[in-house]
């Protein structure tokens, strides 16, 4: 219960924000980036000259595109995904958005004598963990029409052209009482595009973590990012367990900061997510340039919370 609190609370913050932070993208000139050289500083001399060009990767000049801007529309058949304790969800269709991004149309019906709300535990594409803002209320013995939306910016980061697969595991509860009612398994929408779906990890960049299944890869550092700065990180789970991913312990050229991280992976799925820097504490720090980071990563069972991995310090250049 205190879980779907929070993430309900979450939820309508991040709704705003989601448009400022949509509207500021859309009138800002192309950023700079900065590549992560290596995870040892001791090393970083020695390494500068040693770094091989093909593990760069400038996300300004290698510009992916959404589903928005794919030659070819993407399509689903009607289906229904759930019918469950009197609650039943139709996927009706894909549909488009420059806004939000694509998205599946979706027919919730509630015909228990409850008022439910249903929103998504996880959500994947392509296999790749995806942010949704999905959340959906329907008073009891009626219906609703409801976009579960593909974040654009979301798939961008993934470098997902085209839509092949939709994974969804929904958590239905009491709109009244914010009690849980049921979870799903995962439900699976397959699109017109499922058999030319390009799954190939982006996984460029300086290899910062890889034992027991996950792997975290430091990709490129941007100094001039919404809130401030934030070091973009490939992540894949292949442990077995649905494992979650923060930071403890950071500090910026020597400086300690709190910076807002945490990521959730599920067994056998990538994810691109960034560490974010708020620009106040750079401020505060006197910091201009970001030089060398230093961290280590709690590493941790979605399901018990149970820790599977603290780090030893990590860190790396930026150049």
């Amino acid at each position: 219960m205190r879980k779907s609190v929070t993430k309900i609370v979450c939820l309508f913050l991040v709704l705003t924000l989601f448009v400022l932070m949509a509207a500021a993208s859309g009138s800002s000139e192309k950023t700079e980036t900065k590549e992560i050289k290596d995870t040892l500083a001791a090393e970083k001399t020695e390494k500068e000259t040693t770094v091989a060009d093909d593990t760069k990767k400038d996300p300004e000049t290698e510009e992916t595109t959404t589903t928005t801007e794919a030659a070819k529309q993407v399509s689903i058949e009607e289906q229904v995904l759930i019918d469950q304790n009197d609650v039943k969800i139709t996927a009706k269709e894909y549909v488009l958005d420059t806004i939000w991004g694509d998205g599946i149309k979706l027919l919730v019906e509630n015909n228990s004598d409850k008022n439910v709300t249903v929103s998504c535990r996880a959500l994947i594409v392509n296999n790749y963990m995806i942010t949704d803002l999905f959340s959906c209320s329907v008073a009891a013995g009626k219906k609703a029409n409801e976009t579960l939306n593909l974040s654009s910016s979301g798939l961008k980061a993934a470098g997902i052209s085209e839509v092949g697969q939709v994974e969804v595991y929904f958590h239905v509860y009491d709109s009244d009482s914010w009690d849980g009612i049921f979870d799903t398994d995962v439900v699976t929408i397959k699109t017109s595009a499922f058999d030319s779906m390009d799954t190939t990890p982006d996984d460029s960049g300086k290899e910062l973590y890889n034992e027991g299944g996950i792997r975290i890869v430091g990709k490129y550092v941007d100094e001039d990012s919404f809130w401030g700065a934030g070091i973009l990180l490939y992540m894949e789970n292949n442990s077995g367990k649905n494992i979650g991913i923060s930071c403890d312990n950071f500090s910026v050229n020597g400086f300690m900061l709190m910076p807002i991280f945490s990521c959730d992976i599920y067994n056998g799925k990538m994810a691109i997510d960034d560490i974010t820097l708020l620009s106040s504490e750079l401020e505060e720090n006197d910091i201009e340039k970001i030089e060398e980071v230093e961290l280590s990563f709690h590493i941790y069972d979605l399901d018990s919370y149970s820790t599977i991995k603290d780090t030893d310090p990590i860190t790396f250049a930026v150049e």
